[in-house]
């Protein structure tokens, strides 16, 4: 099946190198290890997703294997992603440490978490993961498209993904264009926009419309404009409400009033900003969690 094909059940999409990834997954950022995320993963297995997505850097997938292994699915069924921590150094030792963590013998995708040191520092080492059977697929996040043009352009293996912030207050369809034109599949984190768009007067309008949530008509919004969406919760309802998103369609008219928030002028970068404040936060914490991990172990 050719690139950015959607299966037969409406469920996944065909990426470039021919492996197929679930368009619903649950994400996980700021799910602390521990029952919290085993739960959410046990619920989200339970409810029909077959796609998880976690990182080294979110320090939970220890979590997530032992959901896995409790769920009773078969591993071959369910797509796990993890993220390359991108202050490290080496992408295979990090990758080993997550299967041992995981408790499995691959991942399904392996992404470079954030661009540092240069969009092709790790790609070398991304590619060996590949090679070595640590992950069948890899990718990036938080790329912008000059960023995704020199790993391909470095690179003898294209990235398959790239994971941005994508909503429709972040629409940046000149980087979703320019990914596919290259034969990389966009996928949305923050498509609730962590929670602050559930309110917002033009999503409950479309929502009320739909007669569908406002959390629904987000992600169908994404769908829509052919994005793998991830979007987070700890809660059964919520992940429950979050996957009866396949038995709808927006129409054109809500799909225009939605695109119409777009804060982003339509941009081709991941960020407004050259390093948000959110993943260098997220880069300290998991940094200074890493030392107490070493320290403990010294």
């Amino acid at each position: 099946m050719a690139f950015g094909t959607v299966t037969a059940d409406g469920r996944a999409r065909v990426l470039a190198d021919g492996h197929q990834m679930p368009l619903l997954g649950l994400g996980l950022w700021k799910v602390p290890n521990g029952p919290e995320c085993v739960n959410a993963v046990r619920w989200a297995l339970e409810l029909g997703y077959r796609h998880i997505d976690t990182a080294q850097a979110y320090l939970n997938e220890e979590s997530v294997g032992r959901a896995l292994r409790d769920s009773g699915v078969p591993r071959d069924e369910v797509f796990i992603t993890t993220k390359f921590f991108g202050d490290r150094e080496d992408p295979v030792a990090e990758a080993e440490q997550s299967l041992r963590r995981l408790g499995l013998d691959w991942v399904d995708m392996y992404l470079v978490h954030w661009v540092h040191g240069g969009p092709v520092r790790a790609w070398p080492g991304m590619e060996r993961c590949r090679e070595l059977g640590l992950a069948r697929s890899i990718g990036v996040s938080n790329f912008g498209l000059r960023e995704v043009e020199a790993v391909i352009t470095a690179g003898t293996i294209r990235p398959t993904v790239n994971q941005v912030q994508l909503n429709p207050a972040h629409y940046r369809h000149a980087l979703l264009d320019g990914c596919w034109q290259r034969g990389v599949l966009p996928e949305a984190y923050s498509s609730l926009g962590t929670g602050h768009y559930l309110s917002n007067l033009t999503v409950t309008r479309v929502a009320h419309r739909a007669d569908r949530t406002p959390a629904q008509v987000l992600l169908r919004w994404c769908l829509q404009h052919d994005l793998v969406v991830i979007p987070k919760s700890t809660h059964r309802e919520r992940i429950s409400e979050n996957a009866q998103i396949f038995d709808f369609t927006l129409s054109d008219e809500d799909m225009a009033e939605l695109d119409a928030l777009d804060e982003t002028k339509g941009t081709d970068r991941a960020f407004e900003r050259s390093w948000p404040e959110t993943l260098r936060h997220a880069a300290a914490r998991g940094r200074r969690l890493v030392q107490r991990r070493s320290d403990s172990v010294g």
